[in-house]
């Protein structure tokens, strides 16, 4: 299992500076990682020394709440992707999905999807800490309806990450065409291959030097 080809090298830290942009760039540029997961800000400063290398950036869009209008999400997926994204994790309007107001959610997943079809991949997360176990079934297939490519546990900034049983419950609910994100949390080369084992296709983590020297080490 090459767990550095399923790793969102993550730096999504409210004071990150250009020091830790350079030292996430470097470290997923030596060890081969998915792709780097940064906020707006950095997304052009990254893609351009990503250039060649082989490793995607990501970005995140209504994040972390998921709280902002559709046509906001929209323009910044189309500025994402002009600076250089390959790849955007969209938050839900969790609320709005409390509600039950599926249409809302579906619609809003559309509106990024629409934005990105042929350029970016994009990732919906559906913040399952917030979530029955109901919900998140209900958000995994609006995700679904919605044409995203996959579905992501966690934003890292609410009360909990990814655990076993959510991506487990992900991975029934939306089969073997959509990739399944596990997200926050995912500490460790154990945590990586649990989340893996339940379905997991991607790892969006802080964490990932420390999961693949693990493995290295476990390998000697």
């Amino acid at each position: 299992m090459d767990l550095a080809k399923m790793i969102d090298h993550t730096l999504l830290k409210t004071d990150a500076r250009k020091a830790d942009l350079d030292k996430l760039l470097n470290e997923a540029k030596a060890y081969r990682f998915a792709s780097v997961c940064v906020s707006p800000i950095w997304v052009s400063y990254a893609a351009e020394r990503l250039r060649g290398s082989g490793v995607k950036t990501c970005t995140v869009i209504g994040f972390p709440q998921g709280a902002t209008p559709t046509a906001v999400k929209a323009f910044e997926a189309r500025q994402a992707i002009a600076d250089g994204a390959e790849e955007v994790d969209m938050v839900i309007a969790v609320g709005r999905l409390k509600d039950r107001d599926d249409d809302y959610v579906r619609d809003d997943i559309k509106g990024v999807v629409a934005v990105a079809k042929g350029k970016a991949l994009t990732k919906v997360i559906i913040e399952t800490c917030l979530l029955t176990d109901e919900e998140k079934v209900t958000a995994c297939r609006l995700a679904k309806e919605g044409g995203a490519d996959f579905v992501k546990t966690s934003t890292g900034f609410s009360t909990g990450g990814a655990t076993v049983a959510d991506v487990r419950l992900m991975r029934e609910t939306v089969g073997a065409d959509m990739g399944v994100k596990a997200s926050g949390g995912v500490r460790g080369r154990a945590d990586a291959e649990e989340m893996v084992a339940a379905g997991a296709s991607r790892l969006g983590t802080s964490s990932g030097v420390k999961i693949i020297t693990d493995a290295k080490e476990n390998a000697l």
